[in-house]
């Protein structure tokens, strides 16, 4: 039986028991009696039952001075968003929420009412996310938070003061500050939710939600002590030995169509996801007379709590699709080039970037300023305007940024794709001075080519594959594409037994026996793997739909079940037991 759409205050306050480190002898037993009180309990906040769908609208109320939730539609000069939620993880793997705004109210009104109505209608789910991989981050790390938040205050300040200055003539600045309104809306609609319960997540919760990528350099940075330098594991979802994510970009035969493809791979726990669909009918600049963002709608694979994609993979009204694979940096010298003023966090450029860019290399440009260092990936952007079935590719259809700290580099590939009809991405970098710079070359000569760009098995196993895609549905098999017990190319000579999960499109590394032995982590058994599949194409980006997968690749493995693996004692609370879903496509009201 599983329990994914309740939160009383009697069943939160047993998970969190349940959680402390000193009762790891009965976790399980724990979480079986707070689920079983669950079903008496009767404490709860407004929840959206399993399945069903509840929209609801933010109202300004000025006597108060506060947004409140109406159940119907409001006249539109009274409400300042509306929103929809449908909790159908147990059904299809995933959430789904979507949010619109009324183009009659200041821009930062929307922002903040927008995000009030996804902090809480999605409360639950952010909550439970919240207990999954963020609980216990600072547990024994007390040295390392506390630079980690003087550093996220001073950088909080310092973009807050450059807001306030440029925000009337900067398009770039008044995004950067409208995100952070959404972000503070966002968190003053769980806490509307959560008043009953008596939970909190700290001053930084939905900031550390909103910089996840980031917390890899801040770790090096702050306390590289307690990494293993090789492993580089963290305790919020993602695992790096540089592997997390795989990417494609197919031009079918003919050039009929153009699939834009992207595989997460995370750790299990942050398996509770949500497809969004932001709508957001604000203007360039503070000026309301200003046009509107090219990127005023946009639709992307989430987490609860997130305003951007994450993993990333977004489909924008401009006509761009953006996503990306990390590629992570090796290079301890970069470190220190990372600073807390005159840099912004990754996650608020990219979805600046994806509201004011309408081409590749808009996206780049505004992408890059300010950067950060921080969650160092390979981007992709794909511009389906200057796609037509049957006629040549257009240049200027697809651009590649990759990132390191002091270092963009940024390129149109359309070249790449007319000449070899596909473009793969698995977390090595393609530019050279990137990887030279990044470290790579010394793992390359420690561990073999497993580093490589060009040698290491996705690269070889995408190279062989790619033109089996003539559809969608070759496309998706591709991407979910995992068979490591017979492919050779998924041979691991170093390794005992001699494969390893880690090795194709969509890693299983829980497959991997936990008694063998592995070169390095990445390659060992863990709770880690692909988490999804997303696809979208030429028909399907003009209305902002996608087809998504959720849960681990299945095809020709094991489907994943909590209660079977030996990761029981992991935090998953809110997930289903057995990961076997088959893939939807969005539909969205707005």
């Amino acid at each position: 039986m599983e329990f994914v759409n309740f939160a009383p205050a009697t069943y939160f306050s047993l998970v969190e028991a349940c959680h402390s480190k000193k009762m790891n002898n009965l976790h399980r037993l724990c979480l079986l009696l707070s689920l079983s009180l669950l079903l008496i309990s009767v404490q709860s906040a407004e929840l959206v039952p399993e399945n069903e769908s509840r929209t609801a609208y933010a109202v300004f109320d000025e006597n108060n001075e506060e947004f409140v939730i109406v159940n119907h539609e409001p006249p539109r000069d009274k409400y300042v968003a509306g929103a929809k939620f449908t909790n159908s993880i147990n059904q299809t793997g995933w959430a789904n929420f979507e949010v619109w705004t009324n183009g009659n109210f200041p821009d930062t009104m929307q922002s903040k009412a927008a995000g009030f109505l996804e902090g809480y209608l999605t409360h639950e789910l952010i909550y439970f996310s919240y207990l999954n991989t963020l609980q216990d981050y600072c547990q024994g790390r007390d040295g390392y938070c506390s630079k980690l938040r003087t550093f996220l205050s001073t950088n909080t300040k310092w973009v807050n003061k450059m807001y306030k200055k440029l925000r009337g003539k900067s398009p770039f600045w008044h995004q950067v500050g409208l995100f952070y309104e959404q972000m503070e809306g966002m968190a003053t609609g769980w806490e509307k939710a959560a008043v009953n319960t008596g939970h909190s997540m700290g001053s930084y919760g939905f900031l550390w939600f909103n910089i996840f990528g980031d917390m890899e350099e801040f770790e090096q940075m702050f306390a590289p002590q307690q990494l293993n330098k090789d492993w580089r594991i963290n305790k919020i979802g993602r695992r790096h030995m540089v592997a997390s994510c795989s990417a494609l970009i197919k031009v079918l035969p003919e050039t009929s169509d153009i699939y834009t493809s992207h595989v997460t791979w995370n750790g299990y726990e942050s398996m509770i996801r949500i497809l969004k669909k932001y709508s957001l009918e604000v203007h360039q600049t503070a000026d309301e007379d200003s046009a509107l963002i090219p990127g005023h709608s946009m639709s992307f694979s989430s987490y609860p709590g997130l305003l951007y994609s994450g993993d990333d993979f977004t489909v924008i009204s401009s006509g761009l699709v953006s996503m990306e694979t990390t590629i992570g940096n090796n290079n301890e010298e970069l470190f220190k080039y990372i600073k807390p003023t005159g840099q912004i966090l990754e996650g608020v450029r990219s979805m600046v970037a994806n509201r004011l860019a309408s081409t590749g290399k808009e996206w780049t440009d505004v992408f890059g300023r300010h950067n950060s260092g921080t969650y160092n990936n390979q981007w992709m952007i794909v511009d389906y305007k200057l796609f037509k079935p049957g006629k040549p590719l257009r240049d200027g259809l697809f651009w590649v940024l990759e990132q390191l700290p002091t270092l963009i580099e940024s390129r149109d590939m359309t070249d790449v794709l007319r000449s070899k009809s596909f473009w793969p991405s698995y977390n090595s970098p393609y530019f050279p001075t990137i990887f030279n710079l990044s470290g790579t070359p010394a793992l390359v000569e420690k561990y073999g080519d497993w580093f490589t760009y060009d040698k290491t098995p996705r690269a070889l196993i995408f190279n062989r594959d790619q033109s089996k895609v003539n559809d969608m549905d070759s496309m998706i098999k591709m991407m979910r594409y995992n068979d490591y017990r017979n492919d050779p190319l998924s041979r691991c000579d170093k390794c005992d037994p001699k494969y390893s999960g880690e090795n194709a499109i969509s890693a299983r590394n829980d497959l991997n026996p936990a008694n063998g032995t592995y070169p390095f982590h990445a390659l060992s058994h863990r709770s880690h793997g692909a988490t999804d599949c997303k696809v979208t194409s030429h028909q399907l980006m003009s209305s902002l739909d996608f087809i998504a997968v959720g849960g681990p690749t299945y095809d020709s493995l094991p489907a994943f079940r909590w209660s079977e693996s030996d990761f029981t004692n992991l935090s998953h609370i809110g997930h289903p037991d057995l990961w076997k879903f088959q893939p939807v496509q969005t539909k969205w009201t707005v």
